[in-house]
């Protein structure tokens, strides 16, 4: 399995994104370096593809698959596609506070600890649907990561279309997520031209 190694902190100055999209607190008190040249309408568009990968933990030929699904799909395929990336079950972990990052809210779906309608799920790239529930597994919940978010009692930005029950250490899919839900900072049109060239 591929996996990207990038350093959390310089990647997300040299995207100009802030390190809270994956769960990270530190902010750094430099100041980014200011780019000498202008960026091409190419290099916009390809650092909008990149932040949205980097954000969602995914590697070029999945996202590019996500794309592809999208195109099929009714509707903006820009829409379409971040939605896609919304849906990912290691993305629902996160949003609902059963992980402290995005890594760990992967690492928790591949290690088994998630179960959605009862069954379990350990690929973080399960996408969910409206109505699906998604709890920590009974034998996991004893374990002392997840007696810290039940204490702890907050999640990271859960969205209206998904109901929380952090005391159980579970949650429902109340509906598909819409863009204007989704608070990611990504030009999806920028990515979507970038596709079609």
């Amino acid at each position: 399995m591929a996996v990207s190694r990038e350093p959390i902190m310089k990647r997300c100055r040299s995207l100009g994104i802030s390190p809270s999209y994956l769960g990270y607190s530190y902010e750094s008190k430099r100041q980014p370096k200011r780019s000498r040249s202008k960026l091409s309408e190419y290099g916009m568009q390809q650092r909008e593809k990149q932040k949205a990968k980097f954000i969602y933990g995914i590697l070029e030929k999945q996202f590019r698959g996500y794309y592809d699904k999208a195109t099929r799909m009714p509707g903006q395929t820009g829409e379409n596609l971040i939605v896609l990336c919304e849906r990912r079950l290691d993305n629902i972990v996160f949003r609902l506070g059963f992980a402290r990052t995005r890594k760990e809210a992967r690492q928790i779906v591949s290690h088994g600890h998630i179960l959605v309608n009862g069954k379990k799920v350990n690929i973080a790239s399960y996408l969910v649907e409206a109505g699906d529930v998604i709890e920590v597994k009974e034998k996991s919940k004893s374990s002392t990561r997840f007696k810290e978010i039940k204490e702890a009692n907050q999640s990271f930005g859960v969205v209206n279309w998904l109901e929380s029950d952090i005391e159980n250490l579970k949650a429902k899919v109340v509906s598909m997520p819409h863009r204007e839900d989704i608070d990611i900072p990504v030009d999806e049109r920028a990515i979507v031209e970038f596709y079609s060239k």
